[in-house]
């Protein structure tokens, strides 16, 4: 008896889109008795867990193709393809194709052919992007619209570029009518997702940029409460974006910054293209235009030739700045990058730094739920009794609610974790 392909998903926000669109795709063509891995490349660590739950899977399911796809089967796909278990290598280009799935579904595995076998092409001559696009990505409280992907700067840490190609959007129209779609069918909170947000546009007529994006979709659907961006770079926003931070209510107070450092040598060195001083300013102007604003960021620790002093000045950006969420990402040299040719920081100076960003990291999110009770907060339900504030914070109660709701709520206390909160007197929001 044939059982659906069953798919596990590594990595960003991104990849579990695109994921939820491998499995349309793959339904569609009628492909059965496989299971679909979708790889990320962003670090050393990402690969050997890839690696691992692939040998696990096929264990597991010995009858089952394993087809390998996503960042890191892209950018090495041999590696892959050398594995047992391994049944076929997709690029992350060819993996969005409806007519990729269909050819797996109707070859036999015992038929597949060494041209078959790797299906990986150039992912810098991709320039598609809204082919795929599906509608309801993520819960039934919020759903994840791509319309960006790929990235033209090229950090020398980040193997993210060769992975997913050149940056490329999704026109605005078509973003807003997604979205129109997404609100009609329910949807109270939309979040725009892509690899490199405040590039959108660069390659569209006129070169719109996002803040224009995120104005016109506030303006031309005005039944969506909630707008969310996933992440942007500080130093390309733009005059527009900033206004709507300033003006418009329904932008969700949460920005995440790919800050990466918080020292000027290891910032050039990384080939960024802020310093320390542009992420403190960010950050204060932003918080006056909205002084409700929640930053989380990315940190890399133990960067090649970080001293000490240069890492303390990374641990000091996080009260400098601001930041609450932390992502800390402890530095492994990836194959063919330039940082990978840099002279290395030892392991356990990496591990330790990692440690006292993460124990700052924490202690942020203390304060920040300590300064929140008493606070009345909008609430979207997760589930019936877990749902999130504006700035993206967890918030925990004791009785149910309807789940994509919007539930107004006084935060009564924290455990640790999340904030507590009981209904207010009065309506959801």
């Amino acid at each position: 008896m044939s059982t659906p392909p069953r798919f596990t998903t590594f990595g960003c926000r991104l990849n579990a889109y695109e994921t939820a669109a491998m499995t349309e795709l793959a339904s569609d063509a009628g492909l059965s008795d496989a299971i679909v891995v979708n790889t990320c490349a962003v670090t050393a660590e990402a690969v050997r867990k890839g690696k691992q739950e692939i040998r696990r899977l096929k264990r597991d399911n010995p009858d089952a193709q394993v087809i390998v796809t996503g960042c890191a089967a892209q950018t090495d796909p041999q590696a892959y393809a050398a594995m047992p278990e391994v049944t076929r290598v997709i690029g992350n280009g060819e993996k969005m194709r409806a007519e990729t799935w269909k050819d797996i579904a109707t070859t036999p595995v015992d038929l597949i052919g060494e041209t078959e076998r790797v299906q990986v092409d150039d992912i810098m001559s991709v320039r598609d992007t809204a082919g795929h696009l599906i509608d309801g990505f993520g819960t039934r409280a919020r759903a994840y619209v791509q319309v960006q992907n790929g990235c033209d700067h090229r950090c020398t840490f980040c193997i993210i570029p060769f992975g997913r190609g050149n940056s490329r959007s999704v026109p605005a129209g078509v973003v807003v009518e997604q979205i129109a779609r997404l609100v009609d069918r329910g949807y109270n909170e939309i979040v725009l997702t892509g690899v490199d947000m405040t590039s959108w546009g660069a390659d569209l007529p006129g070169t719109p940029r996002l803040g224009d994006l995120v104005r016109r979709i506030l303006r031309l659907v005005p039944d969506l409460p909630r707008l969310r961006i996933s992440s942007i770079d500080s130093i390309e926003a733009d005059p527009a974006l900033m206004e709507a931070i300033a003006t418009e209510s329904r932008l969700m107070p949460h920005l995440h910054l790919s800050l990466q450092a918080g020292d000027d040598l290891i910032l050039k060195r990384m080939k960024r293209r802020h310093l320390r001083e542009d992420a403190i300013r960010f950050c204060e102007e932003t918080r006056a235009l909205r002084p409700d604003m929640v930053f989380g960021a990315d940190i890399i620790a133990g960067f090649p030739t970080e001293t000490e002093e240069m890492f303390e000045n990374s641990l000091r950006l996080v009260a400098e700045c601001g930041l609450t969420w932390l992502h800390v990402f402890p530095y492994s040299p990836r194959q063919g990058t330039p940082a990978a040719r840099m002279p290395q920081v030892v392991g356990p100076a990496i591990r330790a730094r990692a440690a006292k960003l993460r124990a700052a990291g924490e202690a942020a999110v203390q304060a920040h739920l300590a300064a929140q009770t008493g606070r009345q907060h909008h609430v979207l339900m997760e589930n019936p009794r877990m749902g999130r504030t504006e700035q993206f914070t967890e918030v925990h109660l004791d009785s149910d609610r309807p789940v994509g709701g919007i539930e107004t709520l006084w935060i009564t206390g924290h455990d640790g974790k999340a904030l507590l909160a009981a209904q207010s007197s009065g309506a959801a929001a």
